[in-house]
């Protein structure tokens, strides 16, 4: 009997031990930084990763957007199939950028087919809309015959474009008024503007000046006109736009006028030389003892590897502030006027730099509400290419290729095989001729067909960086959408917002323990005090899986958290009750624990098993921030029933070892008289 009690004890021992060490490795598994900082300071023992848990948009702030789909040519019956198809395509464009995270799901309510994108993490919302809602249009075109090719309007068609602009200018003249009789300008933009990059951002377009970039002409009036911020009154009329526009404030920028000399190597980018990197700062060193201001010119003309710029004797014209790369822009701008600068490096090779002159350019921020303007090459037929039937739909998939003369990467398109005989067909009929390769409209290849071409693939050789080729390649293989899309709204959320929310989410958790650890040590006392260590492994072994999951915690995540906590202390509620109706009986502690855990297993196991159901229906048929409380109740309630039904027993059999620990009065009920 007492080797059954020895064994008894030193089981009982080793759990209590097991627990402490299993509760210790887990809580410096979610938060591992006491952890590396005892192994950094005893020399011993292996460190554990501090990445932080995965937070989302709510929490770590980022970018919310709403997109409708076009059902307009869609049947009935195959909506929600295009729908879901254009979230695949949405969601490969996201991964294709390495978004952690992303959350991309749709939603079907009163005839409105929606698409709801979160982004964590990312706050360049124009980024963001450019990435997801650009379809990248591939088109091959044939030259248009001269004899198609309209140059001027009819009369006839000369009175549409005169109707059309009439209408637009009072449109645009209506906003303008309304503008400028106080009404919001970013509602007006909403409402108005067809230019999609601003009118979700309140309009706002940026900088302009007179020197370059857009809206030369408009910053050459603003600074004739001399006008004050606020509302410009006139509507600026571009060549194909209107604009009203919000003069917001004004700005001086230098512009500094530069020359450089570039010297390339092997392994910078868009070299062709082959010497080696040390061979190329060798030159360009020995090349900065020879130069002068009177001969940099002369010498740019003779060495520089800048094609662009060495015949203008490296002139690089008027520069402003990130119009080049940063190390070249940082060596510029330190320069006085008439310096040369000791050798630059940049990925493009050896730079040495000469700053001729400075002036400083008037800048102007602005808002505009951009509306359109009929022109007459909306009515006729100016385009020297014609549209034939082989498009991007007809793309099997793409990847990035690399010339083997020139090392330049280049990309290679793999038809579908309705494509691949549509490619032979195009190029059959077309020998002697140019083909144009379109993408967004623009021409980036016009190759020559020397013969028809089999196989059922093509090549992009235009002048693509690396990063250029690669991007193309993944909007390329991404698809083209199913269904038109228009962004509805768009919300950013401030990680200074999210970092309040965590602040506070993590606050009320710690508040509701300790008042949870307050009532049941009240009320239970030392049974209340165990079931408050349960609780505290509990919590230890939540946040680890949350870790190990990859869980994305949410507001909505740290509340199903938090209620879990709840349900686990509910669990030693039962068990207590149950406990103290058999020693209030006349059963020994033992038998007490034994039974009082035993009659409340059912009831544990019941509520469990309710919640775990309605958590699933939560999961399967709700949004994301609602899926988010879902999973961490889910995972809180399989959690609580394994804490509560073995942690909490072993911690109460380890007690009554200790006689000074059996008195009952200790687990809420009064000693016999």
């Amino acid at each position: 009997m007492n080797q059954q009690k020895t064994h008894l004890r030193r089981n009982l021992h080793l759990s209590v031990l097991g627990i402490i060490i299993v509760s210790l490795l887990m809580g410096s598994v979610a938060y591992p930084g006491p952890w590396n900082k005892a192994v950094s300071a005893i020399g011993f023992g292996p460190t554990l990763s501090e990445n932080p848990f995965k937070l989302g948009l709510d929490l770590q702030g980022g970018t919310h957007l709403v997109y409708e789909a076009d059902m307009s040519a869609i049947a009935e019956a195959d909506k929600a199939t295009a729908l879901e198809g254009a979230r695949e395509v949405i969601e490969r464009r996201v991964n294709a950028f390495g978004i952690a995270e992303p959350v991309v799901q749709t939603n079907i309510s009163g005839g409105h087919y929606r698409i709801i994108v979160e982004l964590a993490g990312v706050f360049d919302v124009e980024s963001a809309i450019k990435m997801i809602g650009e379809t990248p249009i591939l088109e091959f075109k044939t030259q248009t015959p001269e004899s198609e090719l309209q140059t001027e309007p009819t009369a006839e068609q000369q009175v549409q474009i005169d109707a059309a602009q009439e209408t637009e200018r009072a449109a645009a003249d209506a906003i303008l008024e309304r503008a400028q009789n106080g009404e919001d300008f970013s509602t007006l933009a909403k409402e108005a503007s067809t230019d999609e990059t601003t009118k979700w951002n309140n309009g706002y377009f940026g900088w302009i000046n007179a020197d370059d970039g857009m809206y030369t002409a408009l910053a050459s009036k603003i600074a004739t006109k001399k006008y004050k911020t606020g509302i410009i009154p006139l509507v600026y009329e571009d060549a194909s736009d209107l604009l009203v526009v919000n003069f917001l404030s004004t700005k001086s920028e230098d512009s500094a006028q530069l020359s450089h000399i570039l010297i390339c190597h092997a392994e910078s980018q868009g070299c062709t030389n082959t010497r080696t990197k040390a061979e190329a700062l060798t030159l360009a060193q020995d090349l900065k003892t020879q130069l002068t201001t009177k001969n940099f010119s002369e010498k740019a003309t003779e060495v520089s590897e800048d094609t662009g710029s060495a015949p203008t004797g490296g002139d690089l014209d008027w520069i402003k502030k990130g119009m080049t790369v940063e190390p070249f822009e940082t060596a510029a701008f330190a320069l006085t006027d008439g310096q040369i600068s000791d050798v630059v490096e940049t990925d493009f090779g050896y730079h040495i730099i000469y700053r001729r002159d400075t002036k400083a350019v008037p800048a102007y921020e602005i808002a505009i509400v951009k509306m359109p303007l009929t022109t007459a090459s909306d009515v006729i037929q100016t385009n020297p290419w014609t549209n034939t039937t082989l498009s991007g739909k007809d793309l099997k998939n793409a990847a990035v290729a690399f010339d083997p003369n020139t090392g330049a990467p280049y990309v290679v398109l793999n038809f579908s095989s309705e494509g691949g005989t549509k490619f032979e067909e195009l190029t059959a009929s077309n020998v002697g001729k140019m083909i144009g390769i379109f993408l967004d409209g623009s021409a980036i290849s016009t190759p020559t067909v020397q013969e028809a071409i089999y196989g059922g693939t093509a090549s992009i050789t235009g002048n693509f960086t690396l990063t250029e080729s690669k991007l193309l390649v993944q909007r390329l293989n991404a698809g083209a959408l199913p269904v038109p899309v228009t962004l509805l709204n768009q919300q950013t959320v401030g990680p200074t917002l999210g970092q309040a929310s965590l602040d506070l989410s993590i606050k009320a958790a710690l508040v509701g323990f300790a008042l949870v650890a307050l009532f049941m040590i009240a009320y239970y006392r030392y049974a209340g005090l165990l079931a408050v260590l349960a609780l505290a492994v509990y919590a230890a072994l939540n946040l680890a899986l949350y870790k190990w999951l990859g869980v994305t915690m949410t507001l909505s995540g740290i509340a199903g958290f938090v209620l879990s906590m709840g349900m686990a202390v509910d669990a030693n509620v039962l068990i207590f009750e149950r406990m103290k109706e058999e020693l209030r009986s006349g059963r020994d502690l033992n038998t007490a624990i034994d039974e009082g855990f035993r009659r409340a297993w059912t009831s544990i196991r019941d509520g469990n098993l309710t919640t775990l159901i309605a958590a699933a229906v939560l999961f399967f048929l709700s949004t994301s921030s609602i899926k988010g409380f879902a999973i961490t109740l889910s995972i809180g309630v399989l959690l609580s029933m394994l804490t509560a039904m073995t942690v909490t027993r072993v911690f109460l059999k380890w007690s009554i070892i200790w006689s000074f620990l059996r008195k009952t009065w200790l687990y809420g009920v009064r000693q016999p008289k």
